[in-house]
């Protein structure tokens, strides 16, 4: 559905631009955590550099599909999963690292596992859950925490690790208040309600 809960339209070919990006934005994630895994100063910007690139394909992907008319359920559906396999599985490594707190990444993962089974559930009664303005803004931090905290290695005098532990502290906040809005608008509907918009 539509980020107020309607039906959408048939699609457009699933196989366009758009979605290839999309695509590749989860084939990047096992290089970027090998990368990661690696832990020196070079593979940790390398691991930076294609997180970065991989994130940017997130917002190119929904500008072309807009753009181009390539908006499709299909896409709708993948965009998000990608983002959270993509945040999901760099949060997962940074634990094992020893960099954040693993209750944290336990809460983030919490709510997108709640959150993909909503947009599941929905989607198995012919609605599509499109990611709203929070959820966008959700994304961003997290994907803006995780970069400092892939660099990890001071340079020019900056504590990456603390700069990136603080705007994860942001990013969980918005993860949770996200969380929340989806399942009082969304819930309702998936019961048979019409949901607030």
């Amino acid at each position: 559905m539509s980020e107020n809960g309607v039906r959408p339209s048939p699609d457009p070919s699933v196989v366009n631009l758009s979605n290839s990006l999309t695509v590749l934005r989860i084939v990047a994630i096992p290089f970027i955590l090998v990368l990661m895994q690696s832990d020196t100063p070079l593979s940790g910007l390398w691991a930076t550099g294609v997180f970065i690139a991989a994130f940017i394909t997130d917002w190119l992907d929904g500008f072309i599909a807009r753009k181009k008319n390539q908006v499709t359920r299909f896409g709708k559906m993948l965009d998000p999963l990608a983002d959270k396999l993509l945040i999901g599985g760099a949060l997962i490594m940074l634990i094992s690292l020893d960099r954040v707190p693993s209750w944290m990444v336990i809460l983030i993962i919490s709510r997108e596992i709640a959150v993909t089974w909503l947009r599941a559930s929905l989607a198995g009664k012919g609605f599509i859950l499109a990611a709203d303005r929070w959820g966008k803004n959700k994304t961003f931090f997290q994907a803006l925490a995780l970069i400092p905290l892939i660099i990890y290695y001071p340079y020019f005098g900056v504590d990456f690790l603390l700069v990136g532990r603080g705007l994860l502290w942001i990013a969980l906040a918005l993860t949770v208040w996200s969380g929340l809005l989806y399942f009082v608008r969304y819930y309702p509907l998936l019961m048979g309600g019409s949901g607030k918009s």
